[in-house]
């Protein structure tokens, strides 16, 4: 069985928006369908070239996004540690200014015409990604009078098939504004958060170009990375 005091609950009054969207009945499961199980299924064909590059995969200028210069890598595992390989990562994020590419964006931060901000990647046989990218900044949001979201990178993983799909966010060691933000402080303990922060990591830095960060995610048992669409992993 699961630990659920390990994760957030649903309706944690700090975090406002929370209070409408946490559940007022109790959850019911529905079976999924044959199609849901088994298709689609993502491949290496799915891939282009830039997707794991967001430095330059939305650029039209060749000196790419504006921003200090990242690779974040890892390994996909299991609760036993096994490699899980063939699975798709999608990430999106903000600027190095705290802005998002979307229309209902509403903090005044510059765009960056040659940042897109998302991206994609497969593990290897091994468990492994990497992608560039640019170190997201903070932005304030809505919800205390002065309350900003620290540095922050959304993930999700696919599994065998489409409903198969985990949601995350991870951190950057060292961000004071991690432990400030009413989003982490919904999680009970320091242990959960830290599974959620990416770990510098100076002896995979690209010298003159980027520092390098590691996130291992875990998809199940008691080292199991933080999963917001589904506490039980996949």
């Amino acid at each position: 069985m699961r630990d659920r005091s390990w994760h957030a609950p649903a309706l944690t009054p700090l975090y406002k928006t929370s209070v409408t969207r946490s559940p007022q009945r109790a959850p019911l499961s529905f079976a999924t369908t044959l199609s849901e199980e088994t298709s689609p299924v993502f491949g290496n064909d799915t891939l282009g070239p830039l997707d794991n590059d967001l430095i330059h995969n939305f650029a039209s200028d060749p000196a790419g996004a504006i921003g200090p210069r990242i690779v974040v890598y890892g390994r996909v595992i299991d609760e036993m540690g096994r490699p899980v390989p063939n699975t798709l990562i999608e990430v999106w994020q903000a600027n190095a200014g705290g802005r998002y590419r979307h229309k209902k964006e509403g903090y005044l931060a510059p765009l960056d015409p040659n940042f897109g901000g998302c991206g994609r990647t497969i593990t290897d046989e091994n468990g492994w990604f990497e992608f560039r990218t640019i170190q997201p900044g903070p932005y304030p949001w809505p919800n205390g009078p002065n309350d900003w979201r620290p540095a922050h990178i959304h993930f999700s993983i696919f599994g065998h098939a489409f409903a198969q799909r985990l949601i995350s966010q991870f951190y950057f060691e060292g961000d004071p504004m991690i432990w400030q933000c009413p989003i982490v402080k919904t999680i009970p303990t320091k242990e959960a958060i830290e599974t959620l922060v990416a770990k510098l990591d100076m002896g995979a830095t690209i010298p003159m170009d980027a520092r390098a960060y590691r996130f291992d995610i875990v998809l199940r048992g008691r080292r199991q990375t933080l999963f917001e669409n589904r506490m039980e992993g996949l």
